[in-house]
């Protein structure tokens, strides 16, 4: 450690520090608070709905999990962080905390979500709560973990990312309120899952220089960034059409658009970052964050409204 990190680290909170391992920073707590509850909403179909303790334990059992997958993935990337000046100060949080104090604070946070997400399936009776809560732990451990280490395994990454932030968590709320997944349901969690992953491709791009150098192959240092800027504009483009398709069979056609609209704030954000970026011009993470992720937050908030407005 040099010393002038070494002088950063002493000077960092511990409160601060845990705030950034978990990545709570603007506006992505209101991400975990739409994964958390898009399930229930649409099981739901009414606010009244939502104030029970099954779905109030069934929403933190989810919001519980991408902190915890973020503390995990920060104590185990520590070196790749520490080569990118987007993420030196997450790394610093990690050496401030310690990286096994880090994984052990994760790890206590996915075991809780565990035990709550089976009080849930004990209180409702429907047991793929715990299930979809369970494969989420699988796959952020096999995200993160050798041997498997989906991160390094081109598009395994990003499909793992939209999976398990984007789809399981609708499950698991949405079963703490109903016992069978309407068939619409099922498309319009497919389309979440989708534009999350295509999101996660688009997140991963601004990190190509620092994970190349520590020899993590995501698929922007596989395929360039640019290219992969692309695909994911192209990933995004199809979760609107899973999502209207959903839409349009439970809501009809109204707000089916509406939704798609709302949706297509993933993709302009996306857009607006592959007209100026190249290999060698990467974009940077603190800026997609402020300014590019601020509309698809409002995407996110109004998809989880969009099934509670009176019909």
């Amino acid at each position: 450690m040099t010393d002038s990190l070494a002088r950063t680290v002493d000077k960092a909170g511990y409160g601060w520090a845990l705030a950034r391992v978990h990545r709570l920073e603007y506006p992505l707590p209101v991400y975990y608070l739409c994964y958390a509850t898009w399930g229930a909403s649409y099981a739901a179909g009414d606010v009244r709905g939502l104030p029970h303790w099954p779905v109030l334990l069934a929403v933190l059992a989810n919001l519980l999990l991408p902190v915890a997958m973020n503390a995990l993935n920060a104590a185990v990337d520590v070196r790749t962080d520490l080569r990118n000046p987007d993420k030196r100060d997450l790394a610093t949080a990690v050496l401030r905390l310690g990286a096994r104090r880090v994984i052990w604070v994760a790890a206590a946070e996915m075991g809780f979500s565990l035990v709550m997400a089976t009080v849930v399936s004990a209180w409702v009776g429907h047991w793929f709560v715990l299930a979809a809560d369970a494969a989420m732990i699988v796959l952020h451990l096999l995200y993160n973990l050798e041997p498997v280490h989906l991160k390094r395994r081109g598009f395994a990454n990003p499909v793992a990312l939209g999976i398990s932030f984007g789809f399981l968590p609708c499950l698991v709320s949405y079963g703490a309120v109903r016992g069978t997944v309407d068939p619409s349901a099922w498309l319009v969690f497919a389309g979440l899952g989708t534009i999350v992953t295509g999101r996660a491709l688009w997140w991963l791009v601004p990190d190509r220089t620092a994970d190349a150098a520590t020899g993590m192959r995501t698929p922007a240092v596989r395929y360039g960034a640019f290219r992969m800027l692309l695909v994911s504009c192209c990933i995004t483009a199809a979760g609107p059409i899973l999502l209207g398709w959903g839409l349009w069979w439970r809501y009809g056609p109204v707000w089916a658009l509406v939704g798609v609209l709302a949706s297509g704030a993933f993709l302009i954000g996306q857009v607006t970052v592959v007209r100026r970026s190249a290999d060698r011009t990467l974009p940077n993470s603190v800026r997609m964050r402020r300014r590019n992720m601020t509309p698809m937050m409002i995407a996110n908030v109004v998809l989880a409204l969009l099934p509670l407005i009176p019909r």
